[in-house]
């Protein structure tokens, strides 16, 4: 239970550095320790699945997407836009009504016993593979078609065709 909320601990103070730091690519990273303590959570609630796939899509693709894109934006102090206040009024305004809906959350839920799994199985990578390979079989084979129908006709589109003549001036 210790390492519950230590891991606890840690996803709350590197979320807080995510909103809190300075540059944009030091957010992503914190962004990205953020979302390793959430996969260790799952790993922790014995939800393998969830953990692999927060780890290769969140942690794997889309954040280092961001990292990369951020990086290759030139962000200057300089070139920043200056906020309205307007803007600034309505970040307050949300962030006051994100608070109230905090504080009423843990004030209507009050002390409840922790839920205790009666399956030590449930959430298992082997139970799922089970449930979708027999019952959802056509369905999936009927999506991997799909994106793979979806990734060659990508791969058309993005390829010039050799032959097509040049546009002279």
């Amino acid at each position: 239970m210790s390492t519950f909320y230590f891991i606890a601990f840690l996803s709350i103070f590197f979320s807080i550095l995510v909103i809190s730091a300075k540059s944009p690519v030091h957010s992503i990273l914190y962004l990205i320790l953020t979302f390793f303590t959430f996969t260790i959570h799952y790993i922790l609630m014995n939800a393998q699945f969830l953990a692999i796939v927060n780890f290769i899509v969140y942690m794997g693709a889309i954040l280092v997407l961001f990292l990369y894109t951020l990086m290759l934006i030139n962000l200057n102090k300089d070139s920043e836009p200056v906020k309205p206040f307007m803007v600034k009024l309505a970040a307050v305004f949300g962030a006051g009504i994100l608070m109230v809906a905090l504080v009423s959350s843990l004030k209507l839920s009050g002390a409840s016993a922790p839920v205790v799994l009666t399956n030590p199985n449930l959430g298992l990578v082997k139970n799922l593979g089970k449930v979708l390979f027999n019952e959802f079989l056509l369905p999936f084979e009927v999506s991997s078609v799909l994106l793979l129908s979806a990734m060659v006709g990508a791969v058309l589109l993005a390829t010039k065709d050799p032959k097509e003549p040049k546009a002279t001036i």
